[in-house]
């Protein structure tokens, strides 16, 4: 449960009453709490719409019901109904999820609604006085009795409704960009990126709205292969895989489906002894063997990097090389089979088509912004040494004229928004060595050395990359991919180069209205098996055009 400081209401609660010259003269005045009393029996519904309350005080009436409209008040962090004559509780107070403090001392309460498990950041719960049943008085009265309780209430109330208690979200609808390309030869296929939030990091301590039974891993990895096989994309990016559940579910659940996977785990795996180390998460990629075949696998450490390049700067050696997130990339080679049937004709003599893949995961804390970029930075360099090589050792031609003859594939977990340097690095094609993302550290020498260009070139206090990337779900297609109580936004990206590729269609966003009818406050959710939402995108390949033929025979191309 969250431990933020949470000051309650001063009991010495003090009136001032504005005088009749003060509100002539337009004194403002501004007020968050109110108190009711004088053995009141009913609320008026105008109470309701007061919802810039944060404190209600109704202690010491004759209430013998509250009404479920009380969820209107939905900034409410105090509320104080103690000695009244309530018998019972509106399923809607489980709603009021700001609530610290839920004083019901003293009242005729025999049972408690089960929603009001839903109350996560509750601290206070006051019940002494009322008839309730020993189980419940039970768990309230051991340590920590009142986490105790609201636990066993949100564990139990789906089986108290006799079902899990929201309906199943709709189907997220497809989104078409663009149509093929018809003028030339190309390959269709699809990529899915998707972080589905490890066993390790799923627990109440962090996702307090969710029932403990919704968290657990042989619960939620069902509905995420659930969600992985109904798109049943051809290339998948997954982070936040668990060492073991990557050898034990994913790899034998996909290769069952045809699919191949690379997988390496955070550099931290190294140091861990073998039973430690099987919890260590990383990033995995998948491919469907029947349209692609692996033709090199690459682990990217992003703490190794910053160790090697760390000359002239302490942030380097202090901030990026102590976090240990990773990348992964796998460079395929499009099957001529997968070609033929995209381009719906034989493609005899075309030259070998590659495709390279990355995937990773970056640093998640905000305040370190700086690392994220660094990261990033580092990880698209290694991502051209790739390419460069691969290109020079396999002799590739480059399609119209570009500089990259591999096109790419990234898809990551930035930790960063739309607005962040991150993005505006990937996505223009470089950053300057001012950003605010820096936090004015000391970056700049050992940066250079990702530059484009290489070390000697000037750019004028830019570090750039060669890159032209877009991401397919741009113009807010997409409002988030993160979905939690105290965090919602985009930090999940799948981007992809021009201008060999394009993005044809997306999966869109879950329906909001699903979301806000449910009071789903954040996921995970009996119904959503991660913190994130999945990417998804159908994604043309333009190939070369073929040279043209004379009886059979290929003619050279003219210079």
């Amino acid at each position: 449960m969250p431990k933020e400081k949470y000051d309650p209401p001063d009991p010495r609660r003090m009136y001032t009453i504005m005088s009749t010259e003060e509100a002539a003269n337009g004194k403002k005045s501004y007020w968050a709490e109110l108190e009711i009393s004088g053995r009141v029996r009913s609320l008026s519904q105008a109470l309701f719409s007061l919802n810039h309350l944060t404190a209600l005080h109704i202690a010491d009436n004759s209430l013998s019901r509250i009404p479920p409209d009380i969820a209107k008040l939905n900034n409410l962090v105090y509320l104080d109904l103690s000695s009244n004559k309530i018998r019972s509780l509106p399923a809607e107070l489980g709603n009021m999820v700001s609530l610290r403090e839920l004083l019901l001392n003293n009242n005729q309460l025999r049972v408690l609604p089960f929603e009001l498990g839903k109350l996560f950041q509750l601290q206070t719960l006051g019940l002494k006085g009322n008839p309730l049943a020993q189980e419940i008085m039970s768990l309230y009265q051991e340590p920590d009795g009142t986490r105790r309780l609201l636990n066993y209430l949100l564990d139990n109330l789906a089986g108290a409704v006799k079902r899990i208690p929201t309906e199943q979200p709709p189907p997220r609808s497809w989104i078409s960009l663009q149509e093929p390309d018809r003028t030339r030869p190309s390959a269709l296929f699809s990529v899915m990126c998707y972080n589905v939030l490890c066993d390790k990091y799923a627990t109440r301590q962090l996702y307090g709205y969710c029932p403990s039974w919704a968290l657990n891993w042989e619960y939620r990895k069902k509905s995420i292969m659930q969600e992985i096989m109904g798109c049943s994309a051809d290339i998948i990016s997954l982070q936040e895989v668990e060492t073991e559940q990557y050898y034990n579910f994913f790899l034998p659940e996909l290769k069952e489906q045809g699919y191949e996977g690379f997988f390496s785990p955070k550099s931290r795996a190294r140091t861990m002894s073998e039973s430690d180390r099987k919890h260590v998460d990383g990033c995995a990629i998948f491919y469907k063997s029947d349209k692609f075949s692996a033709v090199q696998k690459h682990t990217v450490e992003f703490n190794q990097l910053a160790m090697a390049n760390s000359e002239g700067s302490e942030a380097m050696l202090n901030r990026v090389m102590t976090k240990d997130n990773i990348g992964v990339a796998t460079l395929l080679e499009v099957r001529k089979e997968m070609m033929e049937a995209s381009s719906g004709k034989s493609l005899h003599g075309m030259e070998k088509q590659l495709l390279l893949v990355a995937n990773a995961h970056m640093h998640w804390d905000p305040e370190y912004s700086d690392v994220k970029l660094v990261q990033t930075m580092m990880f698209l360099s290694e991502v051209k040494n790739i390419v460069d090589k691969a290109t020079r050792s396999l002799k590739l031609s480059s399609v119209s004229g570009e500089i990259n003859a591999i096109p790419l594939v990234l898809c990551a977990d930035l930790n960063s928004l739309p607005d962040s340097g991150v993005v505006e690095y990937l996505s223009s094609g470089g950053v300057d060595c001012t950003h605010k993302d820096f936090k004015e550290l000391r970056y700049s020498d050992s940066l250079t050395k990702f530059n484009c260009n290489g070390k000697s070139s000037s750019s004028n206090g830019r570090i750039t990359h060669g890159f032209k990337l877009k991401t397919a779900y741009e113009d807010g297609l997409m409002p988030y991919t993160n979905y939690t109580f105290d965090f919602k936004g985009v930090i999940d990206y799948i981007f992809y180069s021009k201008p060999q590729l394009n993005v044809l269609g997306i999966l869109g966003p879950l329906d909001p209205h699903w979301l806000v009818e449910n009071n789903v406050s954040g996921c995970p959710h009996p119904h959503i098996p991660s913190d994130h939402f999945s990417l998804f995108g159908q994604m043309e390949l333009l190939l070369p055009n073929l040279p043209p033929q004379v009886n059979g025979l290929h003619l050279p191309a003219r210079r």
